[in-house]
């Protein structure tokens, strides 16, 4: 459903939004574009996100700009996505088409344009807001701050990621298991090298680089498998020697990248079940984002899912104004499935990155040779992902 050019179905309602992130400043936006007054949570100081890169496809780029933002001010659309063996030869190459395109860009740049196109809406962002406790009821949604405040509204969004309040407050608590892998960021000087996505895959291990802002920074991403496990989270930081010797044995131009690695993070990856639970029954509550379906990097789609809720969930709720509790009811139908599919997709991927001779030697023969005889069969066995539209589904 795209949002109405004279019309603001959801006029005189309004809705409290819980984190500042991608999935929080993507619901804020959309709704707004159905005409809801939105106010947003956030816990920093300022929004601003850390970490480096990410890869937003055709179905993200659809809802960035169904939210009003040109994707070219966020990110560089990227050419073609490369598979290469651990040697740094090239297994095949997969060239992206061009409309709506895939796009390479860093974190900071999406939030920020993100903030930029939410804050141009009118929406409310009241920053220092740490949420410690959510209260569900049939009458509304109640939420309390750190310093003792208290927020509600006739409906609250958690859009608090990983450790969502408002996902425990749905599900109850959770805990995650480990999966035996592990994974660094890190940002280096630009080569100027081609907008191309590199995987490099090895025994147990795999590195992504790709290029940012012009060409003037790269972004790595390595994961390995190992027995014991980091601390769940994206901000510890770890040597250089460390990433160095975990992948001393690859080739192409991933030491000269290792060796220009002077600040890195280290995190331990972690599965956690989609929610069972999207909402509550009275069209107070929902989430959305990682808050919903966390999910492992290996087919970039958390920010491109968080995109694709809150899309869907404003799109719903404009679609039955009278009737929330049966929008946000529809926002999981939809939702959930999808969602899942792409969580396992990911999960599968983790495992054909990390093959081991002679599995891998086959593994890769047949990649060469399928590329020979149909050059698109790779990027259409995931055409399911990235053919979706969000802003054209319809309420049903």
């Amino acid at each position: 459903m795209k949002a109405p050019s004279n019309a603001t179905p959801l006029a005189g309602r309004n809705a409290l939004v819980l984190g500042a992130g991608v999935a929080g400043l993507a619901v804020a936006g959309a709704l707004r574009q159905f005409g809801m007054a939105v106010d947003l949570l956030e816990q920093a100081p300022a929004i601003s996100e850390v970490g480096a890169g990410l890869q937003i496809s055709p179905n993200g780029v659809r809802v960035l700009r169904a939210l009003g933002i040109d994707p070219h001010t966020i990110g560089d659309r990227a050419d073609a996505v490369e598979l290469r063996d651990s040697a740094g030869r090239l297994v095949t190459r997969l060239a992206l088409p061009a409309d709506p395109g895939f796009f390479l860009c860093h974190r900071a740049d999406l939030v920020q344009g993100l903030e930029t196109a939410v804050r141009a809406t009118g929406a409310q962002v009241q920053l220092l807001q740490k949420v410690e406790a959510v209260a569900l009821s049939s009458d509304g949604a109640q939420v309390t701050t750190s310093v003792g405040a208290t927020h509600g509204a006739p409906l609250v969004i958690g859009a608090d990621g990983l450790h969502s309040m408002m996902r425990t407050a749905l599900n109850g608590p959770r805990k995650p298991f480990f999966t035996g892998q592990v994974a660094w960021r890190a940002l280096i000087p630009g080569d100027g090298g081609p907008r191309v996505a590199q995987v490099f895959m090895g025994p147990g291990r795999h590195l992504v680089s790709y290029p940012l802002r012009g060409g003037t920074i790269r972004n790595i991403v390595a994961v390995q498998e190992r027995q014991t496990w980091a601390d769940e989270g994206w901000n510890h930081p770890d040597t250089p020697d460390a990433l160095r010797a975990a992948f001393g044995g690859f080739g192409g131009p991933v030491p000269g990248w290792l060796e220009a690695v002077r600040e890195l993070w280290l995190w331990g990856l972690f599965r956690h079940p989609v929610a069972q639970t999207w909402h509550d029954g009275h069209g107070h509550a929902a989430i959305l984002g990682d808050a919903a379906h966390p999910t492992l990097p290996f087919m970039a789609q958390g920010a491109n899912m968080a995109l694709e809720d809150a899309w869907t969930l404003a799109a719903q709720l404009a679609a039955n104004p009278e009737n929330p509790a049966h929008a946000l009811s529809r926002y999981a139908a939809i939702r959930a499935p999808r969602t899942r599919a792409i969580v396992s997709a990911a999960n599968r991927n983790a495992r054909s990155y990390h093959l081991r001779a002679p599995v891998s030697q086959l593994a890769h023969g047949v990649l060469r040779f399928g590329a020979r005889l149909a050059p698109d069969a790779a990027l259409r066995r995931f055409a399911w992902i990235y053919n979706h539209d969000a802003t054209a589904r319809t309420s049903g």
